[in-house]
């Protein structure tokens, strides 16, 4: 009523609710708010994961609506794809209503699992969404979970790490593991933390949550703070052959503390946080202006190209192989301090491989250890986790799971 008094008359309205919404209510809602009959009155009920709401809405003629309404059907190229709905699986089964116990979502969720490619068995059903609704059903049956610790700055607000999260989620659905993220404030894992007033059993407790690890994940942020907390979990995953990803910051906390506990480099740093160290590992490199804090940034998508991509053994780049061995990648970047072009041979040659750089070869994208030496010890200066998709993880992402499920072997393997 608000929205018609200032001219807005909705087309299509969303009922957000627990049960599926009556026919009845539907007819009241559609006469009192004046849109197309009750057809425009969708459902929006309690499902048991978020992914089957596309199959709700598929379910409901959304598409078929807007179609309408956009004049897509107009379009002769566009026509035949139109058809392409869920009605063949909604002869079968009223499987978006998700009755639990019902014989006959299970046959549809066995038709599903069994990864049928007949599509005339399926109704005519588009290809993307035989794979969506797999999927959607399959997570609702994981069994086992895979433990994933966040080392972040800013876990009081979860939300600055959403992109990470759904990657990782992303990446589970993959490996057909529950996902269970474990919280660790960086800073909390420094000896300085433990040492002031009160500090101790939140020292313990971050360690021992370290500790309980089948993965772990260091995402970026900016400023001094907690990052030598960072670099501590970094050392631990390295010495304990903990499967890492190192994202932004936290790949330059990578490289600092190989840097300082491999190369003897002890006061090794980044310039953001020590402008005078004597050996600058990181430094400010920026793509405009070297001088003012505006416009400097590296952003948007940057080619990386795989430069090394077999290790000294004659291993092959773990980061390639989850790439599909690709020569080149596109990845989106937002950072401003770099490793130092100068040091990179002598941090290249102690053990921690730049197997990816920019085109130009002075840039650092990716740096990993051999797997003959660490399961998965990775990392990246851009942002993986921004192009990562339910259907398409994010290779980085999808590489920590693989190892934080001993999978890693079998994946290389048939990769070859």
């Amino acid at each position: 009523r608000d929205l018609r008094s200032v001219g807005l008359s909705p087309t299509v309205i969303f009922c957000r609710c627990r049960e599926v919404l009556e026919e009845s209510t539907k007819n009241k809602i559609a006469s009192f708010c004046h849109v197309d009959g009750p057809s425009c009155v969708l459902s929006v009920h309690d499902v048991s994961n978020v992914y089957h709401v596309p199959l709700l809405l598929l379910e409901q003629k959304l598409h078929r609506i807007l179609a309408e309404k956009l004049q897509l059907s107009n379009i002769p190229q566009l026509e035949g794809r139109l058809d392409l709905t869920m009605n063949g699986l909604e002869e079968k089964a009223t499987m978006w209503n998700l009755c639990e116990g019902s014989v006959a979502n299970e046959k549809v969720l066995a038709m599903l699992a069994s990864g049928q490619e007949d599509l005339d068995t399926l109704g005519g059903i588009s290809r993307s969404m035989i794979d969506w609704a797999r999927m959607a059903f399959k997570l609702d049956g994981f069994k086992e979970s895979v433990k994933i610790v966040i080392v972040g700055k800013y876990t009081g607000l979860q939300d600055s790490y959403l992109s990470v999260i759904k990657s990782l989620k992303h990446a589970s659905m993959a490996v057909e593991r529950k996902l269970d993220l474990i919280w660790v404030e960086a800073g909390h894992l420094e000896n300085d933390f433990e040492s002031d007033s009160g500090g101790e059993n939140e020292y313990k407790a971050a360690w021992n949550k370290m500790k309980s690890a089948d993965g772990v994940v260091v995402p970026g942020g900016f400023g001094t703070r907690g990052f030598n907390g960072k670099v501590a979990a970094a050392k631990f995953c390295r010495e304990n052959t903990v499967p890492y990803l190192g994202i932004c910051l936290g790949f330059q906390a990578m490289v600092v503390e190989y840097s300082r506990n491999m190369l003897g480099w002890e006061d090794a740093n980044s310039t953001e946080f020590e402008e005078e160290t004597k050996n600058p590992v990181v430094i400010f490199m920026p793509e405009i202006d070297k001088e003012n804090m505006g416009g400097t940034m590296r952003l948007g998508s940057r080619n990386t190209a795989f430069t090394h991509s077999t290790h000294d053994d004659g291993s092959p780049s773990i980061a390639q192989i989850m790439y599909k061995n690709a020569a080149v990648v596109s990845e989106r970047h937002r950072h401003r301090y770099e490793v130092n072009p100068e040091r990179v041979n002598a941090i290249h040659d102690a053990g921690l491989k730049f197997v990816g750089r920019d085109e130009t070869g002075t840039r650092m994208e990716i740096a990993e250890l051999p797997r003959s030496k660490h399961p998965y010890y990775v990392g990246c200066q851009y942002h993986p986790e921004f192009k990562s998709r339910p259907l398409n993880p994010s290779p980085p992402f999808h590489g920590l799971l693989l190892a934080a499920c001993d999978m890693i072997d079998e994946y290389t393997s048939n990769s070859k």
